[in-house]
């Protein structure tokens, strides 16, 4: 079954689990040959163990890669360019992830959420680019987050910071790019459950009450917006949607949107313990 990325070839970083795997999913979904790296072994296991068994088999190629390595990123991008002759899409997913206080935030771990989730998107961006403008075609997806953008929640400072980085870089970049055929789409999306930021790193309970009020989105929900931006070629994807509007008024009135969310207390609902399953399109 075809589909509007037929024949082209599409990277995703930090793509075997969460929001990565939902995306890569859905890049097979439409037709890309969709090539995964991550960092963990055990979740690229899991991750082939499912493709194996999906309509994505033979479109869905797996590699372990540390996007804080430059080398290893060039590496990558090289071997799949040598293999293919082309590089159509770049997601840029793979992030780093803690939660703590400022003063009990370590430096070792402000860097490595900066080397990963920053600078591991500029060495994919730098090593695929060149190839893209060679071509005269190409599209550079980026996942920001809405905590680049509001900042309400203690103990997010290092996350924030990172996402927020990434968040200026690419729409500098955007700029730099608005006359070429390269298309650079930033994606910003809420808190989403059902992934291992939630299992395993950050407890639900650091998210504000009216989260549980909010219906929560999951990986899918992130991956069929992500397509859509492609199709549309959007420059910036807010999922969902109304979180626009609440950037809005955060940057008018911070103070209020603060107690806004500080209403009811800490959520209660466990985010991580939502399921999900990406469904083929129609």
């Amino acid at each position: 079954m075809g589909g509007f990325l037929e024949g082209q070839i599409a990277l995703v970083t930090g793509g075997a689990q969460g929001i990565g795997w939902a995306i890569a999913l859905a890049l097979a979904d439409h037709g890309a040959q969709v090539h995964v790296c991550d960092i963990s072994e055990a979740q690229l296991a899991k991750a082939q163990a499912e493709a194996a068994v999906s309509p994505w088999a033979a479109q869905l190629h797996f590699v372990v890669c540390d996007v804080a390595d430059k080398e290893a990123v060039e590496a990558w991008v090289q071997e799949v360019y040598a293999g293919n002759g082309r590089i159509d899409i770049l997601v840029n997913n793979a992030v780093y992830v803690r939660w703590e206080l400022a003063q009990d935030l370590s430096l070792d771990d402000v860097e490595k959420m900066m080397q990963v989730g920053y600078l591991g998107m500029v060495h994919a961006i730098q090593a695929v680019l060149p190839l893209m403008q060679q071509a005269g075609r190409g599209h550079l997806v980026n996942m920001g987050s809405s905590a680049g953008r509001l900042y309400i929640t203690p103990t997010m400072a290092g996350y924030c910071a990172m996402k927020a980085a990434v968040d200026g870089y690419v729409q500098i970049l955007q700029m730099e790019l608005a006359k070429s055929p390269i298309h650079v789409m930033l994606v910003r999306p809420a808190a989403v459950a059902g992934t291992n930021f939630f299992r395993e790193q950050v407890s639900s309970t650091r998210m504000p009450r009216l989260g549980d009020i909010i219906p929560y989105i999951t990986p899918p929900y992130v991956a069929k917006a992500v397509i859509r931006g492609l199709r549309r070629r959007k420059a910036i994807v807010n999922v969902p949607g109304y979180l626009g509007v609440l950037f809005a008024l955060f940057s008018l009135a911070p103070r209020f949107v603060r107690w806004l969310m500080g209403l009811g207390g800490n959520a209660r609902l466990d985010y991580g313990e939502a399921s999900w399953q990406y469904h083929p399109r129609e």
